[in-house]
């Protein structure tokens, strides 16, 4: 199941440096949205919630300074990196102060600039487990472990809901048999590999060539859902 992309607000007055950014961060599978200025950044952050903003210190009309302190009367979450020309330490002291969750200076490299969101994002956003998963029409619901086929559920045994259950929650990922004969009432590699031969009849379009539960040769199987 693929998750949206983070949502990147990018704030500069300056256009060369405003688009680069954006075609860059974009590039690298962000979703961003850019301001011109802190007037039309607040606009914005009334009507949509970000990931991250990029926030330039030195524009017109307001300040990157005046709407940080404006945004973190209501919001304290969302993390700010402030970009400006300025390199004096009280600059920058005053930007954290107000909130900033890191400070880049200009001129900057691209690159420097996406380390450090990934560093932050990866520090501040945690990913909500998956509920459930679909397969070719059919969702299992992870946390009741309950396969259904439009309103009808279908029968797992204890051990293929377990198996499912494991595999659900690692979707995409390999899990090796060990793994899932502990998790299983399946005690030995080879009722592992029987159970999932049942349960790919009862998931898969064609138990043949299965799509969804994959063999993945010396680990053990993965399950791809539908994206």
């Amino acid at each position: 199941m693929t998750r949206a992309p983070n949502h990147l607000l990018v704030v500069d007055d300056d256009d060369r440096i405003r688009d680069l950014t954006r075609r860059y961060l974009s590039g690298l599978g962000y979703h961003v949205t850019v301001a011109v200025d802190g007037l039309a950044a607040r606009k914005l952050l009334d009507q949509l919630a970000f990931d991250l903003i990029i926030l330039d210190v030195m524009m017109p009309g307001l300040t990157g300074f005046e709407l940080l302190e404006d945004l973190r009367k209501t919001d304290r979450v969302t993390p700010v990196i402030l970009l400006t020309a300025r390199g004096e330490s009280s600059d920058r002291i005053e930007g954290l102060k107000l909130g900033a969750d890191d400070y880049v200076p200009k001129p900057f490299e691209p690159e420097e600039l996406a380390l450090r969101i990934d560093a932050i994002l990866r520090r501040v956003v945690v990913e909500e487990p998956l509920e459930e998963v679909e397969m070719s029409g059919l969702i299992f619901n992870i946390a009741r472990e309950e396969l259904k086929d439009g309103d009808r559920h279908v029968r797992l045994t204890d051990g293929e809901t377990q198996l499912l259950k494991l595999l659900a929650q690692n979707a995409g990922e390999p899990v090796s048999r060990e793994a899932l004969a502990t998790a299983s009432t399946a005690v030995a590699d080879r009722s592992v590999d029987v159970q999932i031969t049942r349960l790919r009849r009862k998931i898969e379009p064609d138990p043949k060539e299965p799509i969804h539960i994959q063999t993945v040769r010396g680990i053990g199987y993965r399950l791809m859902p539908d994206a």
